[in-house]
């Protein structure tokens, strides 16, 4: 036996146990909630999971063919690309509205766009609930905020006890802006937030707003824990819509939104390791789809978006390690010529999208496959921070509404807390 190793191995677990038993008095939840020790005993920033599940280092960069959620550890240099969405305003069940989930190895999370449709996807991962708290919009079609407000209440429900941050573009009038579309967000649901207060965190049912100037060209509006997020503007139905591009750890994302081709997204996306863009139906397809004539059919898909032969040149001259077009009509039909019509301006590497497609990217690997979920899911447990965050009272009807009550039901005595 070699002593040496076993002493060594035994230090090691000590240590391990010290810092438990440290963790589960200062916060009241263990060690195996926080973090998931790698088999190098390397320790990796790890999510709330949910019960019976236990996420693992890849080694090698040897990945699974499929992604199964909460199995993998997300090594501390690497991020990982979610599609929620990648369809179009009038959505499938298989292709619904736009919205990317951005996962990186210092636990950070973010969403580009979150539209309508996508929280169903959003939650078949069951994320750590506790860090989805930071929304970048494109621009405010239903197809990519339609869900902001199911985020914002269904997160609030699951796991976050912190404001939800929505950060997103001026328009030319401030009504066509971020901030106006927030207040009236909270104004629509305003009873919705009001019943929820005091069962859930206080704190959770608020939203910050960041806007920013939709002109300002590659300016910082995110920098936080060595992420950085910038914007540009892009040409898209009216002003006010905007690219974004997220470096972290060597790496850059680059999400265009709805956009046609410009030169600041060719000068602003150089060097994307991911560069996502648009990728419109060609015209015809578009036609026949939507009834619409051809002219109608190609002012939409050639001007307001991005046609599949302009999204190769465009990935052409950008040269990604990968391109990854998105939002179109989704049918094998239109898929093979969407397929066709980039490949006769682009040869590179390519992905085109589809809902819960993933792509794991460090700076030696890409691995693009889908994620497998369950029809049914719950999201994880809430951690020991949103149980212990402050609440205010409970809400009650009025005496007149309480008068209604059925004298034929008396329910049970409430528990002590």
């Amino acid at each position: 036996m070699n002593v040496k190793l076993l002493n060594k191995e035994a230090w090691s677990l000590a240590k391990l146990a010290i810092a438990s038993l440290i963790l589960i008095f200062a916060t009241g939840t263990s060690l195996s909630a926080q973090t998931e020790v790698k088999s190098d005993g390397a320790s990796g920033v790890q999510d709330a999971l949910p019960k019976g599940r236990k996420a693992v280092a890849i080694v090698d960069g040897q990945y699974p063919e499929s992604y199964f959620p909460n199995t993998e550890l997300l090594g501390t240099d690497e991020m990982r690309i979610t599609a929620l969405g990648t369809g179009m305003p009038n959505q499938t069940r298989s292709a619904v509205s736009i919205s990317y989930l951005v996962e990186l190895g210092n636990g950070d999370k973010f969403l580009f766009d979150v539209g309508s449709g996508m929280l169903a996807n959003l939650f078949s991962l069951r994320p750590d609930f506790e860090k989805i708290d930071k929304v970048f919009a494109s621009h405010l079609h239903v197809d990519h905020v339609g869900d902001f407000m199911g985020v914002h209440i269904g997160g609030w429900i699951s796991g976050r006890y912190t404001p939800i941050h929505l950060y997103g573009p001026t328009g030319s009038k401030p009504e066509l802006g971020t901030k106006a579309f927030a207040e009236a967000m909270q104004k629509a649901y305003a009873w919705d937030l009001a019943t929820r207060s005091g069962a859930l965190p206080d704190a959770g049912a608020q939203i910050e707003v960041h806007e920013f100037d939709y002109k300002q060209m590659n300016k910082v509006v995110y920098q936080k824990n060595g992420v950085t997020i910038r914007s540009w503007p892009a040409i898209h139905s009216l002003d006010g819509s905007v690219s974004y591009s997220l470096v972290w750890n060597g790496l850059k994302y680059v999400f265009g939104g709805d956009t046609y081709p410009n030169k600041w997204y060719m000068e602003y996306a150089k060097g994307a390791d991911v560069a996502s863009h648009e990728c419109f139906l060609p015209p015809k397809a578009l036609a026949a789809y939507f009834g619409w004539d051809l002219a109608q059919a190609t002012y939409v898909s050639t001007r307001i978006h991005t046609e599949p032969t302009a999204f190769g040149k465009v990935m052409s001259a950008l040269k990604p390690r990968m391109a990854v077009g998105y939002h179109s009509v989704q049918s094998p039909k239109n898929n093979a010529a969407i397929m066709d019509a980039v490949r006769k301006t682009y040869d590179g590497p390519l992905a085109l999208a589809r809902d819960l497609m993933v792509i794991n990217v460090t700076k030696d690997t890409m691995k693009v496959r889908m994620a497998v979920i369950d029809d049914y899911v719950l999201p994880p447990d809430v951690t020991a921070g949103y149980k212990r965050a402050p609440r205010s009272d409970t809400k009650e009807t009025s005496e007149f509404i309480q008068s209604g009550k059925w004298k034929g039901y008396t329910p049970p005595p409430m528990p002590k807390k």
